[in-house]
């Protein structure tokens, strides 16, 4: 038998109180009438032992009515056994998570997940069914639930451990939430295949550290009955420091060609020290340089300088505990060489011409170099002048014998911009549009006219449509010709004057596009050179004439590159950090093959080099919130051993109290105690009369 409320029985010692009671003699007080005294002779009393119990019968029921209701309120009831779980009985399905990112390689910490993964695999039962899986920014699969069913019951636990000790962590980054949704459509693939008894569980073994993406379980559903249980990892030493780049988005805000490169030094919130030095590996003499950066900052410094006519590719920090993000490395491309062709009678040192303030439009940054070349109107446009041009501007009205190559370029799909600096140039854009005959006319203007209306949806004002730069008001022009945009088969107008009259046509000819401005910079016309917007204007229309082509050579881990722009006709070689070459395919112009960080070469009639470096990201290496995955949805399994044994006596409490509540002996106890208790009052009553009926007499 065992007791709801146990404290109870030890009311079961209020029994000694009847025994007291039966023991505690009174004094009698009755007098009796007696004759003289005087022929008596006095004796002392006789002293007897009295504390001898009387009334046995009535003293034994007392006791029994407090012991019944001792039991009573102790709430005794038979003991059954807990019925199991028939999910636990069918055995539980379990992922096993297994982080491989580049952070794993810090200390021993691969080490001792394996340890992690090898003991939970020997504690299955032959009942379970265990999938393996590891991940970084892919998630692999090792041992799916159709192998571990497969395998010998006896052998399941060692060839899983085998498969995973063959395994090593990475350089990628570390996807955690797309992992735990894979694992989790796991589990779905195997309840439709019929194999959905057992408690579901996923086990996490991983660092868990900051720099895990989370992205994919932003607003996921995630489904009942499946929780995972956290095994984390921890390094002995907690210091870690990462370098990462800093990439200018626009290198034509910084014109300065022998700017150097900046990094971004990145201290751990755990770490323990904040004096590190960064030095170019491999380079005699360099001066490396001292940085400070408190635990959970980050500092961005340049890298240190370089000797003239030296070279390193190679950047490294030093005085952390870890060094798997030490190194990081730098390709600096080579200035693009983007070739512009000027036709026109105008003198770049002249300020009153449109070629002067051309070319200090175009500075030299470190990614790009244009060359502005200028023609007189009068000569013939040779094939050499036209090679490699990106652009064509042409001012003014130009010769006949420099229209077949004009419009060569424009069928071939180059871009060019027609500058009407006089109605006459009209005619010579007609011809190359495909409209004889175009004539333009001087516009009247009161003063100045301005742009009414502009299309920032186009893409040569699409750079403007933030309100804050979308403001073309302070911009005058003194003069523009009108020109009827209906002459112009398929011409669309992105920018009016104020009067309705267009300022810039576009009218696609062939493969190239024509671009007609109907005023131009120069003084004489307008203030559109000695405005903020004139630069940005003209590095759009480059962009779309192809000549403004983005330089990539910095990569991470994991991403694609893309060689589109190499224009190989042979099959590409890409030789790899650790010296193996991988050919693609005739026609392919993607690697995807970039796992490792360092400098990659690209074997072809322009070679290429680019490196690739680890994220960011995971030099992030502090413990993850601990409240980050439940807020995302994610229910964390109870692992401690003391909230396991919580639970545990949690639900024997509530099945003992369903039992207890089911048999009610505590009712029976009480109605014992109270029948009892009706007998000893009726005995009591008796045994008194009986004494007090011979005093009466």
């Amino acid at each position: 038998m065992s007791f709801l409320a146990p404290l109870f029985l030890l009311g079961a010692l209020a029994v000694a109180l009847p025994v007291v009671f039966h023991l505690i003699r009174r004094t009698s007080k009755e007098k009796m009438t007696f004759s003289s005294l005087m022929f008596l002779q006095p004796t002392p009393p006789r002293v007897t032992r009295r504390n001898r119990l009387e009334n046995i019968f009535l003293l034994l029921l007392r006791c029994l009515v407090l012991c019944f209701l001792a039991l009573g309120f102790a709430r005794p009831f038979f003991q059954k056994p807990m019925v199991p779980d028939p999910q636990t009985g069918a055995g539980h399905k379990i992922i096993l998570l297994v982080d491989t990112s580049a952070s794993m390689r810090r200390q021993n910490l691969w080490q001792q997940a394996v340890a992690k993964a090898e003991e939970i695999l020997r504690k299955t039962s032959p009942a379970d069914r265990v999938a393996l899986f590891t991940f970084d920014q892919q998630t692999r699969s090792l041992v799916s639930f159709e192998d571990w069913a497969s395998m010998n019951a006896s052998a399941r636990a060692a060839l899983s451990a085998q498969r995973l000790a063959a395994s090593k962590p990475g350089w990628a980054t570390t996807h955690l939430g797309n992992a735990l949704i894979t694992a989790v459509e796991a589990f779905a693939d195997a309840d439709k295949q019929g194999q959905n008894i057992g408690a579901r569980r996923i086990v996490l073994i991983s660092d868990l550290q900051e720099g895990s993406r989370l992205d994919g379980l932003q607003g996921y559903d995630w489904p009942r009955g499946i929780e995972v249980d956290l095994e984390p990892v921890t390094a002995p030493r907690p210091t870690n420091v990462g370098l990462q780049w800093v990439v200018d988005a626009d290198d034509s805000a910084n014109t300065s060609a022998d700017a150097g490169p900046r990094v971004r030094v990145v201290n751990a919130s755990n770490s323990k020290r904040e004096q590190f030095q960064i030095r170019w590996d491999g380079v005699t003499g360099a001066t490396p340089l001292d940085v400070y950066v408190p635990p959970g900052q980050s500092r961005i410094v340049p890298a240190p300088p370089l000797a003239t006519n030296t070279t390193a590719e190679r950047l490294m920090i030093t005085g952390d505990d870890d060094d798997f993000d030490n190194t990081i490395y730098l390709v600096q491309p080579k200035p693009e060489q983007v070739k512009v062709l000027f036709l026109g009678n105008d003198s770049e040192r002249d300020p009153a011409g449109l070629l002067y303030y051309l070319k200090r439009a175009f500075q030299q940054t470190r990614r790009q170099i244009v060359q502005v070349n200028a023609r007189l109107p009068d000569a013939p446009l040779a094939v050499s002048d036209l090679a490699g041009a990106r652009l064509l501007i042409i001012a003014g009205v130009s010769s006949d014998n420099q229209f077949p190559g004009a419009r060569k370029f424009l069928s071939d799909g180059g871009t060019i911009l027609v500058v009407l600096t006089n109605a006459g140039a009209a005619l010579f854009a007609g011809r190359l549009a495909g409209a004889d005959n175009l004539s333009a006319s001087e516009a009247a203007v009161g003063g100045y006219a301005m742009f009414g209306r502009i299309d920032f949806e186009h893409p040569l004002f699409a750079p403007f449509a933030d309100p804050r730069y979308s403001d073309f008001t302070k911009i005058h022009f003194w003069k523009h010709r009108q020109i009827d945009a209906d002459k112009l088969p398929g011409a669309r107008v992105p920018a009016r004057f104020d009067n309705g009259d267009p300022a810039l046509l576009e009218v696609s000819k062939d493969k190239g596009r024509l671009l007609l401005l109907t005023s131009g910079w120069n003084p004489s016309d307008s203030q559109l050179a000695l405005s903020s917007k004139f630069v940005p204007f003209l590095y759009s229309i480059l962009g779309q004439a192809g000549g403004i082509r983005p330089q990539v050579s910095h990569y991470h881990v994991g991403e694609a590159v893309n060689l589109a722009s190499l224009d190989s006709p042979q099959p590409l070689t890409v030789r790899k950090p650790d010296g193996l070459e991988i050919k693609l395919s005739a026609g392919d112009t993607t690697f995807s093959q970039t796992e490792l960080p360092g400098i990659y070469s690209v074997a072809s009639t322009q070679p290429l080099r680019f490196a690739v470096n680890l994220d960011a990201a995971e030099s992030r290496t502090a413990p993850l919130s601990a409240d980050e995955l439940p807020r995302l949805g994610v229910p964390i399994r109870a692992r401690e051993p003391d909230d396991l044994a919580k639970q545990t006596a949690q639900k024997r409490r509530l099945h003992n109290a369903e039992i207890e509540n089911q048999q009610k002996f505590w009712r029976w106890l009480i109605a014992a105690a109270l029948a009892v208790l009706l007998i000893e009052t009726w005995l009591a009553g008796r045994l008194t009369r009986r004494v007090l009926v011979p005093g009466q007499q």
